[in-house]
Formats: C-alpha cells, structure tokens, sequence
C-alpha cells in the first residue's frame, strides 16, 4: 500500500479489467486501497495492527461480479488468492476456527455445526445457534486460536464477533470481545473497531477480527445465483469501503487479511437423498445433515446395522469414520460421527423424505476442493506484496501467516509452509 500505483508487468487482466468497470459502474464507489497507507497521524514507533475480516460465504468467485469494487481494489493492491480451499467439512465453525489455529477440524476439535461429545455429559450436544454451547471452552480448548496466542505473548486483541471467541479458550479470552448479535449493523461493527484503535498505545489491540454474515444468509435463502446475493456483494463490498475510508481519516496504516469460511452452491427440494429410503429410521440418528451427514447407529444399534449406507448410492457416499479418504483430514476426532456421508455437489442428505420441502436454494459443506466450495483470500497492507495473484492456497495456511506478520510464536499448525515460504509467497520484501 504504497502511495504511488505501480502496474506489475504480468499483472492478471481480469483484475485491470473488473476494477476499470467498476469505477464507471453508476452507485457502486471505492475507496482506493492505497489509502490505508496513509500515515498523517501515526508515529513510526507505532506498531501497525492486523484486522483478520471474515465474510461468510463469500464464494471466490463472486469477486468476478462487477459488484465489488473496494474488495477487487484491495486484490489488485495486495496478495490475492484465486481460490482459497476451505477445509472439509466446507461449513462456518469449523472453517472459522480453522482459520484462527491453523488446524484441520479433526485436529481442533470443531468438527461441525452440530456435534456431540459424550466425555463432557453424556447427552451434551453442541450446535451453532446454542449460546451455553458456544461459550463453552471444553468445545473449543482443543485448538488454541489467535488471539489467545497473542494474549498469552501480550499483544492486545480484539474480536467483533469470530465463532470461540466467546469462550475462556484456555482461560483466556481477547481483551476486548462482542458477544455475536446479527442484530448489530454493519456501520456499528466497523465503528467499534476504530473505537478500539482509538485507545491509548497501551490498551490499542493490534490483531482485531472483524465478520459479517449477510452473503451467507442471502446465498442459503436465494441461492448463490441470486439477485439477492448480489445485492448483499455490493452492501458488504460499501462495509469494507467505509473501513478503508475510516482508517484513511485517522491516519491508521493497517494490515487487512479478507478471508470467508467457504463458498455456495445451488441447491433444491428435487435434489434430496432422504436415508429413510435406504434405512429404517429406528436404526439411526442424524448428528447432521445437508450437504454432508454424520450419522450414529440408535440405542442399542451397531454399525453393522447402518451397512446399507456402504452400498452405491445415487448422489451420496457414505463411510465409516475410519475409511474416510485421506484427502478429506477428518474422522479420527471421537466427536465425528460414526458414519459420515458426502453428498453430490448441489444435493443434500436429510434424515427423512418429509424434510425435503424444507432444503434451501443454497448450501455448502460438499467436498472442499470442489469449485463452489473455494473461499476468498485478501492480504492487503504494508506487511504484504503488491500486485501479487496466488493460484490456490489452503485456508490451514492463514493462521501462521497472521502469527508472523504479528510476530507471534504460534503452536504449529497443520500448514506445510515455513516461516521462508511465508515470506516468499505473501510477505513484502
């Protein structure tokens, strides 16, 4: 973030493109990333603060719309990813606390939106919507993320909103943190982050996370193909404008790393697996479902009764925990269900045929490395290069580059990257 533009010789022509269209699009404005540079008002002994910023359901291609000018202006001036890999399953609290712990969910402990966990009580279930669950830390201490890495190193952190932060991860919570309310608008969220980067030196956090939920909601009630998905593009694309814009006023240089949990894909109420067909509903329990199931066998059932479910399937595959293929990182974790089963992309995996009526127009959780699963990746700031295009990453890789730029030691994650690759690939030189 420079305060002179400089086009890379093999810049990427789509990126030129999209943002020339962009600037002549009536009611869509962008805040020119270079701004954040902007140093009127910082000392040189300051130290520059990360703002890690989810946008869930962000599909890596909706960049391509024409509908976001200040997200393709902070590609086209800072590291972009094509597509960022979620992690499998491709769904919002695994993947957000992922992204935090650099872990795959096996390895976190988070392995869905809804799990159980019989070593905490017995009939203890954990979903997304339930606050006790949430707040919990016997869910979530199997991962240590971020901001308890920089508490634990004395680096001030803030969250408005990020799926964990709620809980004593370890017994520490970040110094400043929202309890999640959807309620709570977006100019507000923004505004409570430069509220925090207004306190004295002491007390200012340097790694903030920030999230928003509206591309998500849109793309599960309209789908992602929707024109209400594409009105929800340009109101968070406006969000982001307002934070690049805010910081330029108060002189703040920042480091922004854009990120989102997963994609979308279409979805319908004709394309259903309903397990009723394949089983009798006695012999088993649905943990989840949608574009993926985890299933147990019922009281007093084995997994020899959910045997058909290992058969060939029209549109779904199903495997015991342990044979689940290598590539997917996940089904050693005592909290994935004994049985779990991938759905074809676009369909969706109900415990009965009666639930079909209520499958929404979109949906994620299919195979991670599937182009409508691939998440969006933005570094943007002085920590990073410029003009630079990745062609594909893995979102384990976030965690450690975050560390670095806030240089933290971080526990080791499931990256393969090393501090060098970190550097070479992301890091301005």
């Amino acid at each position: 973030m420079s305060a002179g533009y400089k086009p890379l010789k093999k810049r990427k022509p789509w990126i030129s493109g999209i943002l020339s269209l962009l600037l002549g699009c009536a009611g869509l404005s962008v805040v020119h990333s270079d701004a954040i540079a902007a140093t009127a008002h910082v000392t040189a002994q300051s130290k520059t603060p990360l703002i890690l910023i989810s946008i869930d359901g962000f599909r890596a291609d909706y960049i391509k719309r024409g509908l976001t000018p200040n997200l393709v202006s902070l590609a086209e001036n800072g590291s972009y990813a094509k597509v960022m890999h979620p992690s499998f399953p491709s769904i919002t609290f695994p993947n957000h606390y992922t992204l935090v712990t650099g872990l795959y969910p096996d390895h976190h402990g988070i392995v869905g939106n809804n799990m159980d966990d019989a070593h905490i009580t017995p009939d203890s279930h954990f979903k997304m919507s339930d606050h006790q669950a949430a707040t919990d830390r016997r869910w979530w201490d199997e991962g240590e993320p971020l901001w308890v890495t920089a508490e634990k190193q004395g680096v001030v952190s803030a969250t408005m909103f990020w799926p964990g932060s709620e809980a004593d991860i370890e017994g520490v919570r970040p110094e400043m943190w929202r309890q999640f309310d959807s309620h709570v608008p977006f100019s507000e969220r923004v505004d409570q982050v430069f509220s925090w980067l207004a306190y004295p030196k002491k007390k200012r956090p340097q790694f903030i996370t920030l999230y928003f939920e509206n591309v998500d909601h849109a793309g599960h009630l309209y789908g992602p193909d929707s024109q209400e998905v594409n009105d929800n593009l340009v109101k968070i694309d406006q969000t982001i404008g307002q934070l690049v814009q805010g910081l330029k006023q108060r002189g703040i240089k920042a480091n922004l790393v854009i990120v989102s949990d997963h994609g979308m894909a279409a979805t319908s109420s004709d394309r259903v697996v309903a397990l009723n067909k394949i089983l009798d509903p006695s012999l088993y329990h649905v943990v989840t479902g949608g574009a993926y199931a985890g299933i147990e066998p019922s009281s007093g059932h084995s997994l020899k009764d959910l045997e058909p479910l290992f058969a060939s399937h029209d549109h779904m595959q199903c495997w015991p925990k342990q044979q689940i293929p290598a590539r997917f990182h996940y089904g050693q974790n005592p909290r994935v269900p004994a049985v779990v089963c991938a759905a074809e992309v676009g369909w969706s995996i109900m415990g009965d045929d009666s639930m079909a009526a209520h499958a929404t127009k979109g949906n994620h959780g299919y195979d991670n490395q599937t182009p409508e699963m691939g998440a969006l990746f933005i570094a943007n700031g002085p920590a990073f290069q410029k003009h630079k295009v990745i062609e594909s990453m893995d979102n384990i890789d976030v965690q450690p580059l975050v560390a670095q730029v806030l240089k933290l030691k971080a526990p080791k994650g499931d990256s393969s990257l090393t501090a060098s690759d970190i550097k070479q690939r992301f890091l301005a030189q």
